[in-house]
């Protein structure tokens, strides 16, 4: 009995001593993140919009609707006049350039809006949702006026238009 203990103490030291001996990255902020994604969380309740919203926010002026997918789910379908801008290319300079005002009405979807689309909207683990990673990136670089298409809806039921993208060779 005494050796078990006398192991599991080892073994919790060697993890801690492994811990400490890994320099700090100062550019990865775990807390920051997590303050963040919790306030960008109390503001998407309130920004979650039914599909006819959506699509009527689609239309007015300073508006963009902006799909985080890969290129290649893009490409084979999308809401149409949507644009992409792949969720690991968000950063500030391609954010600048494709958004350049933050006060820019962002309507955001993802591959958890649609049913039935398995091949463009593969289903996600929904606490893994792109439109979660998407809402919290998009306020951490400072935008506010980011609105979620809310609903879960069949795609072939569904009032947005879609479209694909030509292919090229």
């Amino acid at each position: 009995m005494c050796r078990l203990a006398l192991l599991c103490a080892l073994a919790a030291s060697a993890g801690a001593a492994n811990a400490a001996a890994v320099e700090p990255n100062p550019a990865i902020d775990m807390p920051g993140y997590l303050r963040v994604a919790n306030e960008a969380a109390l503001q998407r309740e309130t920004h979650r919009v039914s599909e006819d919203d959506f699509i009527r926010m689609s239309r007015e002026p300073d508006t963009i609707v902006l799909d985080a997918r890969s290129r290649e789910k893009f490409d084979e379908l999308h809401v149409r006049g949507a644009v992409n801008l792949s969720f690991p290319d968000l950063n500030i300079a391609t954010l600048a350039k494709a958004i350049p005002d933050k006060a820019t009405r962002i309507l955001i979807y993802c591959n958890n809006n649609f049913a039935n689309a398995p091949g463009p909207f593969a289903s996600k683990l929904p606490a893994a949702s792109l439109n979660l990673a998407t809402y919290v990136a998009l306020y951490t670089y400072g935008y506010r006026n980011i609105y979620e298409l809310g609903p879960y809806v069949d795609i072939n039921e569904s009032r947005l238009a879609f479209e694909s993208s030509p292919s090229i060779p």
